[in-house]
């Protein structure tokens, strides 16, 4: 994990973030790790992760790009390990919740 960097980008509604989780794929070889939702959808963080480079383009374009300007953004290279771990129970909890409703499937989300 030495060369993993994380992204985030922190914006105003679910559709925003979809669009701006789209247009940081899109932009560099970087992938969803997680997202959280607050506010009942009205604050969401989209997590992603990839080498350094592709991660703060990913960042910087979808800020510069996205439908909504994002309430915050930032990229952390080589994060501490206790990082890693609260974004892995983020993902978890995810996981645990799309299990739970019939939705998405590990497999599927992993494909993202």
């Amino acid at each position: 994990m030495s060369n993993t960097s994380l992204g985030f980008i922190e914006i105003s509604g679910v559709v925003a973030a979809v669009d701006a989780l789209d247009i940081m794929c899109k932009t560099s070889g970087v992938e969803l790790a997680t997202w959280e939702r607050k506010l009942g959808g009205r604050l969401v963080t989209i997590v992603v992760r990839g080498d350094v480079a592709s991660v703060t383009e990913a960042v910087e374009t979808a800020a510069q790009k996205a439908i909504k300007k994002p309430v915050a953004s930032g990229v952390i290279a080589n994060p501490h390990p206790e990082i890693m771990k609260l974004v892995e129970l983020s993902a978890s909890r995810f996981m645990n919740r799309q299990d739970s409703e019939g939705g998405l499937d590990k497999r599927t989300i992993q494909e993202v």
